[in-house]
């Protein structure tokens, strides 16, 4: 089957379509859900996921499972490829039904999602990738970058305005002072509403921003400055305390 933003191969009886998309830089879907399970992995560029109040950034190493009937939004912050699974809802892969899990993708399942895509396969033969999947789309054990956005209005301004500048390194004051609250209402805000503090909430931010340059090819050396860290060493051991890896061994499989 083919729709008018990519097409969809794979048996309608009750195995896993997968869906093929290319998405300009920019582009975003409108909310929507699935009936089924879905598993959005972008085969190259950078794709980016967000649900309410919740957003994961998905260079090739990673995908997210949403669960069926999780209402989200796609898109691409570089142009991408997006493979996209859809999976039956009694599949064997349980994780939580109401908040999308990030998935760790190795060589051998990337592999197997783009044999999936083809047109061309027997149904035993797909019958027989799909077991193989199913058994590796398991949690990704290095962190994941996790942006949950706060609802106050106040601070919303504040993260918005970071999102889009992530090296503005004004601080709760001096941001307070901008939005109308104080730092403390500010601070107590981002713990109650993104479940991190204001500091680990911008380290967030900031290697979601790193994480779209990475995987664009930018250098460490001027991906540090552009996310606001002033020297590499600084931003590498950042993302290893926060992400459990280096960059390079985090955009590699």
């Amino acid at each position: 089957m083919v729709s008018q933003s990519g097409q969809l191969t794979g048996s309608p009886d009750g195995g896993i379509l997968v869906g093929s998309f290319r998405y300009d830089a920019g582009r975003t879907t409108p909310p929507h859900v699935h009936v089924d399970h879905q598993l959005v992995w972008a085969s190259s560029g950078v794709l980016h996921v967000t649900t309410d109040g919740a957003g994961w950034v998905l260079p090739p190493t990673r995908a997210v499972w949403v669960p069926a009937g999780v209402a989200h939004v796609t898109g691409a912050s570089t142009p991408a490829t997006m493979h996209s699974l859809y999976l039956p809802q009694d599949c064997p892969v349980r994780f939580s039904e109401t908040e999308p899990t990030a998935i760790a993708v190795d060589d051998l399942l990337a592999a197997l999602i783009v044999h999936l895509a083809r047109t061309d396969l027997t149904d035993a033969a797909r019958a027989r990738a799909e077991a193989v999947v199913y058994d590796l789309i398991t949690p990704a054990r290095a962190g994941v970058v996790h942006v949950p956005m706060p609802r106050d209005p106040r601070a919303l301004r504040l993260a918005e305005a970071l999102a889009a500048d992530p090296a503005d390194d004004r601080d709760l004051a001096a941001w307070g002072r901008h939005v109308g609250a104080s730092a403390r209402t500010l601070a107590r805000v981002f713990v109650a509403e993104t479940g991190m503090s204001f500091a680990r909430w911008r380290t967030h931010v900031r290697l979601r921003a790193a994480l779209v340059h990475l995987a664009d090819g930018v250098a460490v050396t001027a991906v540090a400055r552009r996310v606001g860290y002033r020297t590499p060493s600084a931003f590498v051991a950042v993302f290893r305390r926060t992400l459990g890896v280096t960059p390079r061994y985090y955009l590699s499989r």
